[in-house]
């Protein structure tokens, strides 16, 4: 721990810390926690499937002495585009991180710069993702690219170029280190004559899972509870974008916990990783399909829900010390994922989806000065507005450039203020890379959500065939029955359209970004008889292609532009 005080020291800017006594600066402090692949669904306090099993009594405490939002939204599934909106409160669009080669350079981590010009001291510990050196923070600690695990490497700030400054903790899980970086930054390198402003990254519980060694007992004799759409989607649900023509792409869209994706499956992928959740020589050969899912799935849900239980009680190790310090309630404390993860539904491994579970982030707000506690809140918030916030508590201008608005008031007065946005905007860029997830957008309000899923890459090509989604959110919260067909929602759909073209604009995705994707964006827009006849052409188109790259051995990668290539070998 010595050594770990010292090196930080060295590499933070100069700190006057008075370590007997509070700031002097009566603002309070940020501590923005966030942590990779977190759905709501695997945090008790929101009451799903895993709660009874699975508690997370620390994070539970932000939602019992703050705030919960049941509505906030990410704008796109996926790690550094998520990340990019949260620092500089602009749609992808508008920050040009569209997937996962997106960065944010130095002169533009707005939330860095915003803080660090009104007197804060910033750090920005443990997953960064955003490629660029995270320069505008006075102190940084993170994990090298994706980072690993176990023994991982950090770079930090030094006299050599930027990635060359590293240090490697052997033998140490991530979420520890990343827990004792951030408590030795408090401890010796924040400068308590200032607030502090600190984002607080954990790399869990982002697959493929892998938990501290204390926890391979947990959950181990039990039996995760399944939802129901693990098993069967319903013959209603999804469209010939998720389903194929006459159901012929089943086994082509979107990554399975079974086999059903012949590609990329867990149960592929988890037994050769992770052994010991499944039998001894384990052979799927040996199993049935409904044996072989129920194992994958287990071997899944547990590894996850370990390395969310090392995040929970991590975070009990950095509650105490703001106690101790005195600190805790002049702290705003904000809990959250970059996105939310499937975990078993619609048989759907990963993220990426606009699906509830997918895009939905957990979001739970601790400030006893203004916040209720047990507050619960329904407001449509994304994360492009988090930025916003945390600058208007703290009582810094909101700069232009910031999409997002600030959802202080509601936070504050417990109640939606009139004028408040009615839609959230989503897209998702990366088609069909990494987990076959077309390319779609759409908006999700408090009780519908429309999905339109144009099908193609940045340049308009690599078609899936084009389809519309419609859910009520209300009578149908797992998103089980397509209403887009349904002669009964014509005016809603009509409505639905129109808001979400009217979101398009406000929000700034006109389509100039990549023309030839908005070209095929604009052709299936009113997918009328044509154009589905269409739709279904472009299926079989489809279904041919992937034969023969699977028969060819090659899969889907995504290069450094951004773009799908098909024709090359995905990387491992």
């Amino acid at each position: 721990m010595t050594v770990r005080i010292l090196l930080s020291l060295a590499l933070s800017f100069p700190a006057h810390a008075d370590h007997h006594g509070g700031t002097h600066d009566s603002r309070p402090n940020v501590l923005y926690i966030m942590s990779d692949d977190h759905a709501a669904h695997g945090i008790s306090a929101y009451g799903s499937r895993l709660a009874e099993i699975a508690p997370t009594p620390n994070i539970d405490r932000l939602a019992k002495e703050g705030a919960l939002f049941k509505n906030a939204f990410c704008t796109n599934a996926i790690c550094s585009p998520s990340r990019a909106c949260v620092l500089t409160g602009q749609y992808n669009h508008t920050n040009g991180a569209f997937d996962l080669a997106g960065s944010v350079t130095s002169g533009k981590q707005t939330l860095a710069i915003e803080f660090g010009k009104a007197g804060y001291h910033t750090a920005m510990i443990g997953k960064w993702h955003l490629k660029a050196e995270p320069a505008d923070f006075n102190y940084y600690s993170v994990l090298a690219g994706q980072g690993s695990y176990f023994d991982p490497e950090f770079r930090i700030r030094g006299d050599k170029p930027w990635k060359k400054n590293t240090i490697k903790y052997k033998g140490e899980h991530s979420t520890d280190v990343i827990t004792d970086i951030a408590l030795d930054w408090l401890k010796e390198g924040w400068n308590q004559e200032k607030p502090f402003f600190l984002m607080h990254h954990y790399k869990a519980p982002h697959d493929y899972f892998q938990n501290a060694l204390r926890y391979e007992d947990y959950l181990k004799e039990v039996d995760i509870p399944e939802p129901e759409t693990l098993w069967t989607r319903g013959s209603q649900w999804g469209s010939i974008a998720t389903r194929g023509a006459d159901d012929e792409l089943i086994s082509h869209i979107g990554t399975s916990n079974g086999s059903r994706n012949p590609r990329r499956n867990y149960l592929m992928d988890l037994p050769p990783r992770f052994p010991a959740e499944f039998p001894r020589n384990f052979d799927a050969k040996n199993f049935t399909e409904e044996q072989n899912t129920r194992m994958a799935y287990n071997a899944y849900l547990k590894k996850f829900l370990r390395c969310v239980k090392g995040v929970d009680d991590n975070l009990a190790r950095l509650f105490k010390h703001l106690e101790e310090t005195g600190q805790m309630d002049n702290t705003i404390i904000i809990y959250t994922g970059d996105q939310g993860f499937m975990l078993g539904e619609h048989d759907f491994q990963d993220k990426r989806w606009m699906y509830e579970e997918s895009q939905r982030m957990p979001l739970l707000v601790r400030y006893p000065a203004k916040i209720k506690a047990g507050l619960v809140l329904d407001s449509c918030v994304e994360n492009v507005d988090f930025g916003p916030t945390m600058l208007d508590f703290a009582g810094i201008k909101i700069p232009n450039s910031m999409q997002g608005k600030s959802f202080k008031e509601h936070l504050v007065t417990g109640k939606e203020p009139a004028g408040w946005k009615e839609t959230a905007y989503y897209r998702y860029w990366m088609h069909m890379a990494h987990h076959d997830n077309p390319g779609h957008l759409g908006i999700r309000t408090k009780t519908h959500k429309l999905i339109y899923f144009y099908g193609c890459n940045y340049d308009g090509g690599y078609q899936t065939p084009p389809g519309w989604e419609l859910y009520d959110l209300i009578n149908d919260p797992h998103e089980t029955k397509n209403l887009y067909h349904d002669p009964a929602q014509v005016a809603l759909v009509a409505k639905l359209k129109k808001q979400l073209a009217e979101t398009r604009k406000r929000v700034g995705d006109d389509g100039s970004h990549y023309p030839a994707a908005e070209k095929i964006v604009q052709e299936f827009w009113d997918y009328d008889a044509a154009d589905q006849e269409k739709a279904k052409l472009i299926s079989h188109a489809y279904l041919k292609r992937r034969e023969a790259e699977l028969k060819a051995g090659k899969r889907n990668i995504y290069t450094v532009k951004g773009h799908v290539d098909p024709s090359l070998q995905e990387k491992k």
